[in-house]
């Protein structure tokens, strides 16, 4: 790129008698652009183009634009990736992922005008294998309904946090028994054992046991049946489990967005509302597989069998009336 400088320096030399290709040369500049500075006298900053105003190619949303606005309009928190992935549903083979970032810019552009401002999310560094983190999501304010009936119900969601790829189990309770089951659901949906865990959840789970100290026994006796050094994060530090905690403001915003598009959040049952769930996730985890794959190599050997941590009571009497005896 010439700059305003190199130009009457260009003129000096060959005002000195020099030759064009010389002067050029001396000028550090192309003998071409040599020439057409020697025949005019504008300057570099002075012959910067116009803004262009006119599309240099035919607009590939043209015809599903209003359709778009429409949804928009009637639904500002939908996100332009969700839109994208709805057109590519609606009309197979038209809408090509190259073109996803035009259609980005143009939702970007009616937001700038009438909608909220995009969040900033900054990226980290991961090793693969080394990681898994996991947390309780509350989903209450989801508003699903199982059968007309609000549902009220938790998430464990478990992540690896080099490939990103997730598990989530459904629970009603942030106890020890329903961290256990989403660990082992996520390390054997994983097919591998990462290196360390990482969990605020067990503070959780102590406010579900009298006794901290066989929690922690119990705790310990799961990570050591998958070889898995296990993390705990300071209590009120959601920042040292960050990893899981962003990404479970996604997958929530992720169900919400399904959501919308679905149109109703009631569903007939349990497992028609997690077959709705998991279907999401995977849809994710299909992006991530070329991490995954790398991640994979460096997970550990899942054990033989899983680990029962189910509370179990024996000998316990029960009356005539279903109530326990003492």
């Amino acid at each position: 790129m010439v700059t305003d400088g190199q130009v009457p320096e260009l003129r000096r030399w060959l005002a000195a008698g020099k030759s064009l290709a010389a002067s050029a040369r001396m000028a550090s500049m192309d003998n071409k652009t040599a020439r057409s500075y020697r025949d005019g006298q504008a300057l570099p900053s002075q012959r910067k183009s116009p803004a262009r105003e006119y599309r240099t190619r035919a607009d590939p949303f043209a015809d599903v634009w209003n359709d778009v606005e429409h949804l928009l309009q009637a639904e500002p928190r939908l996100k332009a990736v969700t839109l994208f992935a709805d057109l590519q549903r609606q009309y197979p083979g038209q809408f090509e992922d190259s073109t996803r970032r035009t259609f980005e810019r143009r939702v970007a552009n009616w937001r700038a005008i009438h909608g909220p401002d995009k969040p900033v999310f900054f990226p980290q560094d991961h090793h693969p294998g080394r990681f898994a983190a996991s947390d309780f999501i509350v989903c209450n304010e989801l508003g699903v309904k199982i059968a007309g009936t609000t549902f009220k119900h938790t998430l464990f969601h478990c992540v690896l946090t080099y490939s990103n790829v997730e598990s989530v189990s459904l629970c009603f309770s942030e106890s020890f028994e329903a961290l256990s089951e989403g660990i082992q659901n996520a390390f054997w949906q994983f097919g591998g054992v990462p290196a360390q865990h990482r969990s605020d959840s067990l503070n959780a789970a102590v406010r579900n046991h009298s006794d901290r100290t066989t929690l922690t026994i119990r705790y310990a006796a799961l990570m050591e049946h998958y070889g898995c050094v296990a993390q705990r994060t300071n209590a009120r530090c959601a920042n040292e489990n960050g990893d899981v905690e962003s990404q479970n403001g996604h997958i929530k915003d992720r169900i919400d967005q399904a959501l919308l598009l679905r149109g109703s959040r009631d569903f007939a049952s349990r497992e028609q509302y997690m077959a709705f769930v998991q279907e999401i996730i995977d849809r994710a985890n299909a992006t991530r597989q070329q991490r995954f794959a790398e991640e994979r190599l460096e997970l550990g050997r899942l054990p033989d069998v899983r680990l029962d941590t189910d509370d179990q009571l024996q000998d316990i009497r029960v009356s005539k009336s279903s109530t326990i005896k003492d």
